[in-house]
């Protein structure tokens, strides 16, 4: 199902990229800090009939197998330098993480939910600044990512609790024991950090700029779960200059389609998927945020639901690709952009159609994640089976 968009609102200042470049360059402070390569899938685009298509690989970030540490970590430091009266830029990782500034902090316990990855970015930054991290799962989190939460030295709790329930419940334990909350998702109240962690983003943006050069895309696919990567990516790309703002592919699970639910409800409220059963599970975020969709309702062009049978395909043409091109080991959420972009070539002209994608296309996605998820990957990849959703 696709929804078409026409028209760009006025930019959010919180993305210029200048400040990106701060951020960027803050980033670059962190001793594990490499770009992520973007790779050239020449052949696939061939194959597809467009111009290019490249995939930005951030199973690399960090040694993290995904791209949430570097909001995590730019929050985090963030709250720190607000306690201390200054701004981050100020202190470079190596300061921020010594022993000098943790104890003029004072002792910090941090609290998120998460389905895996940015939970495992907070405990990965807490782990750095000493601190102590506490990261609540929501039901049926597969044993795998919470295992790799904890070997980062987290207390990790599972609940019972749908993915949103189990942010309100971050939040009323953070309230209950004075714990600071690092949520990647917003609502009233509660706004700063999660917009911090959605500058943090923009970092993947500068690294984009140089690398792309004179490939600039025409069509980006963003997958979206809460929607902050979808949103800071796209408020990132209207502000750059010199290149023309691609159109803007904003992709969700079929059974997880908040902001394609609240575009076409076109009422001015927020409106909530009631599924969320998806190979996708970083994409299984019932509500939207706020901050994302006021920025997605101005600067996407379209909202696109995938099956998952979808993002199963994107793991496949990414993992096995035709030759000439790399490999990219990609998880379902990681895939579903390009699994996207492969089920519109493949079987819906009439989308293609109206997103105007012909042989002069250049496609960017965004592969989020690595293998996070080992036996399902290879149920997926290897048997053609979906675990029991």
């Amino acid at each position: 199902m696709l929804l078409w968009k026409s028209c760009h609102g006025a930019l959010s200042e919180a993305f210029r990229t200048d400040l990106a470049e701060e951020i960027c360059s803050w980033h670059r402070t962190i001793p594990l800090y490499r770009e992520t390569p973007l790779v050239s899938l020449s052949s696939l685009a061939g194959n597809l009939g467009v111009a290019s298509i490249h995939v930005k690989d951030e199973s690399f970030r960090f040694g993290l197998n995904a791209f949430k540490a570097l909001g995590a970590s730019h929050a985090m430091g963030s709250i720190i330098a607000r306690r201390l009266g200054t701004c981050l830029g100020s202190l470079p990782f190596p300061v921020l993480t010594g022993k000098e500034i943790r104890e003029r902090a004072g002792e910090i316990v941090w609290i998120t939910a998460t389905d895996g990855n940015h939970g495992r970015g907070v405990a990965w930054t807490a782990r750095c600044l000493h601190q102590k991290a506490v990261v609540l799962l929501p039901a049926h989190t597969v044993p795998e990512r919470l295992k790799s939460i904890e070997a980062l030295g987290a207390r990790v709790t599972m609940t019972d609790l749908t993915y949103d329930d189990t942010v309100r419940l971050a939040a009323s334990l953070a309230r209950q024991n004075g714990w600071v909350l690092v949520q990647d998702t917003a609502w009233e109240g509660y706004e700063t950090v999660p917009l911090s962690i959605m500058q943090g983003y923009m970092t993947i943006g500068i690294e984009l700029i140089s690398q792309l050069a004179d490939l600039w895309p025409s069509h980006v696919f963003l997958q979206a779960g809460v929607g902050s990567m979808a949103a800071a990516l796209a408020a990132f790309l209207a502000h750059v200059q010199d290149h023309p703002c691609p159109k803007i592919i904003i992709v969700e699970p079929e059974s997880a389609d908040c902001f394609y639910r609240t575009a076409a409800a076109h009422d001015g409220r927020l409106h909530n998927a009631d599924s969320m059963h998806s190979i996708m599970a970083g994409l299984c975020c019932g509500e939207p945020s706020p901050l994302a969709w006021d920025i997605l309702s101005k600067q996407a062009d379209a909202f696109l639901t995938i099956p998952d049978s979808a993002a199963a395909t994107g793991m496949r043409i990414l993992g096995h690709p035709l030759p000439g091109d790399s490999r990219i080991q990609s998880g379902e959420s990681g895939a579903a952009g390009l699994g996207a972009f492969a089920w519109i070539m493949r079987n819906n002209p009439e989308v293609r159609e109206a997103l105007e994608i012909d042989t002069n296309a250049r496609i960017l996605c965004i592969s989020t994640e690595g293998i996070t998820d080992p036996d399902n990957y290879r149920r997926i990849v290897w048997d053609g089976a979906y675990p029991d959703v």
